[in-house]
């Protein structure tokens, strides 16, 4: 069994974290960090822990552990690393922007490589430390890679996608509380949003105008992507498939899709419609599990040699 410890845990991802590290068959959840609740249970924060023998918060990091969760909130990863040394042994994995774009990746002699196995699996594999990618960056760039890859994005792209609350996080805010979500939807950060530095790295920087939704549930992204294509939707969806048949958590749907079919999984799905010159590429993902946490194991697993799969098998809601 690898020892793992978690920096921030009472958090959404830090939470679903816990959940996926106490299931896995090869990891043994060592310590859970927190400067604010050291002595206090789990359970108290996440209360589906109450009778799991989950540890109580700690103020102490263990430094040789074999792996590390960084959850601590955008540009407090830094911080944290050069206040608290870890062995030589421990891997890295953050799951804060700090480290994604590539003029961030050198640090303290760590090498932080960009964890979308999709994209770059042998990179992952080999490394120890990951920078690992937002939420929307995931569900926009797995529905616009094999375009990229294969030299197809020759315009300008457009992407609305919606994000359930917990894409907020767990500090309330004055569009966070349920009275303000409920039968309510709004745009926010119009063409500006943070996580188009991260899509454009990986996508050779298309002119991309993006959208982002705040939608009146709790989890799940559901992004929409168009762009000009002058080719058959057949030619498009026998890409996609041949891009992704060597990828366990990522599929191309010949029906439209809906939210719930992966939301509490670590999958994305992936529909492409055509109308005129117009590709629509729909993708969906669930933003805690293969937009953060989960994501976060996979790549684990990768530097492990493991199968990629391990520990993730979840099951969706559905309903």
């Amino acid at each position: 069994m690898k020892k793992v410890g978690i920096i921030g845990g009472s958090g959404y991802t830090g939470g679903e974290l816990i959940r996926l590290v106490m299931h896995h068959p090869a990891l043994e959840l060592d310590f859970v960090f927190s400067t604010t609740r050291p002595g206090t249970p789990l359970h108290d924060t996440h209360s589906d822990l109450l009778g799991a023998g989950a540890p109580d918060f700690t103020g102490t990091i263990n430094p040789e552990v074999d792996a590390v969760f960084l959850c601590v909130g955008h540009g407090k990863s830094v911080g944290f690393l050069e206040k608290n040394q870890f062995s030589e042994k421990t891997i890295i994995i953050d799951l804060s922007n700090d480290f994604r774009l590539t003029k961030d990746a050198q640090f303290q002699g760590y090498n932080f490589v960009y964890g979308l196995p999709e994209n770059q699996r042998s990179s992952i594999e080999k490394t120890n430390a990951v920078a690992n990618p937002g939420c929307f960056a995931t569900a926009i760039q797995l529905a616009l890679l094999p375009l990229s890859k294969a030299g197809m994005i020759q315009e300008s792209v457009h992407v609305n996608a919606t994000t359930g609350s917990t894409g907020a996080g767990v500090g309330l805010s004055p569009t966070g509380h349920f009275s303000w979500r409920n039968n309510n939807v709004s745009w926010y950060k119009p063409f500006t949003h943070q996580h188009l530095g991260e899509i454009g790295e990986t996508l050779g920087d298309p002119k991309i105008y993006f959208l982002p939704q705040r939608g009146n549930f709790t989890r799940g992204i559901f992004a929409s992507c168009y762009t000009s294509f002058d080719g058959e939707l057949q030619q498009a969806v026998e890409m996609y498939k041949e891009f992704y048949k060597t990828h366990p958590f990522t599929h191309v749907s010949d029906k439209e899709l809906t939210l719930k079919q992966v939301v509490n999984t670590n999958h994305c799905v992936v529909h492409l419609h055509q109308y005129e010159d117009q590709l629509l590429i729909t993708s969906v993902i669930d933003n805690l599990l293969k937009g953060a946490s989960g994501q976060a194991i996979q790549n684990l697993n990768l530097i492990m040699g493991w199968e990629e799969d391990l520990g993730l098998q979840l099951k969706a809601s559905v309903f």
